[in-house]
């Protein structure tokens, strides 16, 4: 019984956080995160555009509150707003816009679009990114692309901190997917080595007091 509900548990958050993206669009949303408080639930909506997502006086919160509480029997639902500041490390939000692009332009740009998205990724300091296009794309070669540049460790505990997202665009000739992996500047390489003056100086430090060591060891 207790799994029968943890799965129908999982069933209703999958089914709000979809109906959340949907309401506001793709592109609009990266994330939807929903957390149980003792007053009621918490809704977190991760956007690049909160003035978008709240709407006039916070009119669109409002409608989305009433109909959650409708629609998913939630009691009370409440709805926090979390800024993306840098939209371009958001793989989720990269994923969408080149779908987006994808449906307005058509797929005989694919690579220009990869190419153009993957540019800005990389001007805006991200240490690596990988952009996967799949699907009904115009070319000779397989029906996969890959577009990427810098530090992407796809193994191993570094792999935990890349940002990777999965986005659908619907064209005429037929359905593309997109898988975006972005490393931003933000996050901690656990194997990266940082050179500086203090780590230089104390090699050198180091260096000096083996060789005095090895003196030592000759004379006796």
């Amino acid at each position: 019984m207790e799994e029968k509900k943890f799965v129908m548990v999982r069933k209703e958050e999958f089914a709000i956080k979809e109906f959340v993206k949907k309401e506001f669009g793709k592109g609009k949303i990266s994330t939807v995160k929903i957390e149980y408080t003792p007053v009621g639930e918490k809704i977190i909506v991760s956007t690049h555009k909160p003035g978008l997502v709240i709407g006039k006086r916070g009119e669109k919160i409002a409608e989305l509150t009433e109909i959650l509480k409708k629609r998913f029997k939630m009691e009370n639902p409440h709805i926090d707003i979390f800024e993306i500041k840098n939209p371009y490390f958001d793989a989720q939000l990269i994923a969408d816009e080149i779908a987006l692009g994808l449906e307005r332009f058509g797929s005989i740009r694919f690579k220009s679009i990869c190419y153009r998205t993957l540019q800005r990724i990389k001007s805006m300091g991200a240490l690596g990114a990988e952009i996967r296009a799949s699907g009904k794309l115009p070319s000779e070669r397989a029906k996969s692309w890959r577009f990427g540049f810098g530090y992407l460790k796809k193994t191993g505990e570094t792999s935990k901190i890349v940002d990777k997202a999965e986005s659908v665009a619907q064209t005429i000739p037929g359905i593309i997917g997109i898988k975006v992996a972005i490393l931003s500047p933000e996050k901690h390489i656990h194997d990266q080595i940082i050179i500086t003056d203090e780590l230089i100086n104390q090699i050198k430090s180091n260096k000096i007091v083996v060789a005095e060591d090895k003196k030592k060891h000759k004379k006796k």
